[in-house]
């Protein structure tokens, strides 16, 4: 399978004052292609600086990671603003969707920074909206949906630029039970399209979609582990 992530002895530390604060201490993970991953950790642990280098918001202190084929670990900011919206599509627990702007126009934003036309925006941006169940709400504003509805237009924009990453930050944190049971179901049919997708949660529910467990704790990878098939269809109640 194709290496999506390679890390390679990422290091990030903060400093206050002269004061070094290492947070992560040498972290080596491989994601390859259509995998379906968790990222855990209690509060600290490291994982929320994880994910935003993964996520290509940050850049390591020292190690190498490559995205891709590319080495982004020294990138400038406005070349990672470039991988960013080629190659990672992001879903917060925030939803963050710009309120003035309907479903498809905050689907389509990625697409203006991609320089397509706008009638091609709206045609793609309406074809996302139809795959995640929410066609008939493309005139809609975020006021007007339901939380659930409003991560689902969230999901639709980090697909609309078909990126090679889906990176999804506590995307049930804000949802109810049975909204949360029904946009993990639709990450685990991004997932069977041919996606490669990370999770970061705390819940081990959430955890259980997926069919790799990451856990990181004082800035290390504390354990690895990926599911045999036989317990991946179960959980999914195949």
């Amino acid at each position: 399978m194709k290496e999506v992530i390679s890390l390679k002895d990422i290091r990030k530390s903060y400093y206050l004052g002269k004061q070094e604060l290492p947070v992560l201490k040498g972290i080596n993970l491989t994601i390859t292609s259509n995998e379906y991953v968790a990222l855990m950790g209690p509060s600290g642990s490291g994982k929320s600086t994880l994910m935003n280098i993964i996520g290509c918001l940050d850049t390591p202190t020292d190690g190498q990671y490559i995205l891709n084929g590319k080495d982004v670990s020294r990138m400038e900011d406005d070349e990672l603003a470039d991988v960013r919206n080629v190659e990672i599509g992001f879903v917060f627990q925030q939803f963050n969707l710009l309120p003035r702007l309907t479903a498809w126009e905050n689907v389509a934003m990625p697409l203006i920074y991609a320089g397509a036309g706008k009638k091609d925006r709206e045609e793609r941006a309406r074809a996302i909206l139809d795959k995640v169940g929410l066609g008939d709400r493309a005139h809609h504003k975020p006021n007007e949906l339901s939380g659930g509805q409003s991560q689902r237009v969230a999901i639709a924009r980090a697909l609309v630029n078909n990126p090679s990453l889906i990176l999804a930050d506590e995307p049930t944190g804000n949802l109810d039970t049975k909204t949360s049971v029904e946009i993990m179901e639709l990450f685990s049919q991004i997932h069977a399209q041919g996606n490669t997708v990370i999770l970061v949660t705390h819940e081990e529910d959430i955890a259980n979609y997926t069919h790799r467990v990451v856990r990181i704790r004082d800035g290390v990878v504390e354990t690895d582990k990926r599911k045999e098939a036989a317990l991946i269809a179960s959980t999914n109640g195949i």
